[in-house]
């Protein structure tokens, strides 16, 4: 199960393993606050790709085709999330306003498509 969560809200016991999942720290977020069991900062975007992409939703399935393609090049940015999703729940952290259009929801799709049909799970973001 791969869950989408903003760094902004809570923790849940639910949670299990916690990865955020941008380059870039998230605005106005301590260090100290967040808890989270790493820190993947390469299974984001490149920042030329997150820069064109600018969370324009005519850009998404070009962006998805584009970041897919980063993340086939550069695996061990993403195996620790896939490992972790084998053995029980994740939850990915991101800081997009966008709850739809947004890096974690392409990684997500990524994610799942290389777990076996009975380890996925879709759940939406929480609100």
């Amino acid at each position: 199960m791969i869950k989408l969560k903003r760094v902004y809200e809570p923790e849940s016991p639910d949670d299990g393993a916690r990865f955020l999942v941008e380059r870039l720290w998230p605005r106005g977020v301590k260090k100290s606050a967040l808890h989270f069991d790493d820190w993947l900062k390469d299974a984001g975007p490149s920042t030329g790709l997150r820069q064109w992409f600018g969370h324009d939703p005519a850009k998404w399935d070009e962006f998805r085709r584009k970041y897919f393609a980063e993340l086939d090049a550069n695996p061990a940015g993403w195996e620790p999330m896939l490992a972790a999703a084998r053995r029980g729940g994740v939850t990915l952290l991101y800081s997009s306003h966008d709850a739809d259009h947004n890096n974690a929801v392409a990684l997500r799709e990524y994610l799942e498509q290389k777990l076996p049909k009975s380890a996925r799970s879709r759940h939406k973001p929480a609100a």
